[in-house]
């Protein structure tokens, strides 16, 4: 019987087993956005997941919007993250890099001044981390459809360097409330002509990098992160399960490795049963994301309901998590204070079992 620990291909990417670890910001990079050492311990630490998504890494400098994330468009991130992916493999893992731009969630006080983008004037409600304190999040600038070429081309270097910097593939993070995702909602996209208004407009932008990101790795090493009810960064739309079944019908076109579905809201304001429309309109691989315990997820893929599921938080205080589960042994607790610090206390220093 198919279980959590039966060997499984993704798209052109054979997996060990079937527990994926999320990717996770954990603020460890320099300020300058370049992985660290400190990096290379932790992803290889992990390394007996059937992959590792890593963390959300910006496309394009100027695009902060957290504070140590990493880079993905510099010779030096390069360099950087090939120490991470080649750690990574001599421990016979699968790590897939995760590219993303955070449009209106990114801030000038972590962007030397410059004010960000989005699909319309309208800012984040709350407050955003910076080295200056907690700030209010600003009013973007609007994208005019002639900026997107600028944007397609960021994501096609970033395909190129996460292919040059050894990954087996790569998540295109269209969730969350980043810039992907906030052309698909109507809640954050109120613009007009050919990237707003109807669903097809609205998913322009997604499939347009699709399109950018799939010809730099061929079909079968890209996948795509979703979370249509998850209201973090302020994020809403008037009819989540609609635009779920439109853009599923419109991916499943790409062959992609994988779509990984967030089910759930951080913030429990929206409910709506996610998995049983991505089952009903997407016929690739399925990844289930969020709060799943061990007997669920192992029930999902004995009921071919899911191809594999990706746990966060029970990667970052158990590194060995494939073999407690494995085992039948307890699972360590995160310690929440050294979530976003930038040391190896709370990071890299979790033993194993």
């Amino acid at each position: 019987m198919t279980d959590l620990f039966t060997p499984v291909t993704l798209g052109k990417v054979e997996l060990a087993n079937r527990i994926i670890m999320a990717p996770l910001t954990r603020c460890r990079a320099t300020l300058e956005h370049v992985p660290t050492d400190l990096m290379v311990d932790y992803y290889s630490q992990r390394a007996s997941a059937g992959l590792i998504i890593a963390e959300a890494t910006m496309v394009a400098e100027g695009n902060s919007a957290f504070f140590h994330e990493p880079g993905i468009y510099s010779e030096e991130q390069i360099t950087a993250w090939r120490k991470v992916t080649t750690a990574v493999h001599a421990k016979g893992g699968k790590i897939f890099l995760q590219l993303w731009h955070g449009g209106r969630a990114c801030h000038p006080a972590l962007n030397n001044g410059k004010v960000p983008v989005g699909p319309s004037a309208i800012a984040i409600q709350g407050e955003v981390r910076t080295p200056e304190g907690k700030m209010p999040y600003v009013v973007p600038k609007v994208l005019k459809d002639s900026d997107i070429a600028d944007i397609l081309e960021d994501f096609t270097k970033a395909a190129k360097n996460a292919k040059e910097a050894g990954f087996d593939g790569v998540e295109i993070h269209a969730a969350n409330g980043y810039l992907i995702d906030q052309f698909l909602r109507d809640g954050s996209n109120k613009r007009d002509g050919e990237y707003g208004g109807d669903l097809e407009n609205r998913a322009r932008l997604l499939c347009e990098v699709l399109d950018e990101v799939i010809n730099v790795w061929g079909r079968g090493h890209v996948g795509v992160r979703l979370s249509p009810i998850n209201s973090f960064n302020s994020m809403q739309d008037s009819n989540p399960m609609g635009l779920l079944e439109y853009v599923l019908e419109r991916i499943s076109e790409y062959d992609l490795a994988y779509v990984h579905l967030m089910r759930a809201d951080f913030e429990q304001k929206q409910q709506g049963d996610v998995m049983q429309v991505a089952l009903d309109n997407f016929d690739g691989n399925l990844i289930g994301n969020m709060g799943y315990t061990f007997k669920e997820a192992t029930v999902a893929v004995q009921k071919g309901q899911l191809e594999a599921v990706a746990f966060g938080m029970p990667f970052v205080a158990n590194p060995d998590l494939v073999q407690r589960f494995a085992n039948g042994l307890s699972l360590a607790q995160a310690d929440s204070a050294t979530l976003y610090t930038h040391e190896a206390k709370g990071y890299s220093d979790y033993p194993t079992a």
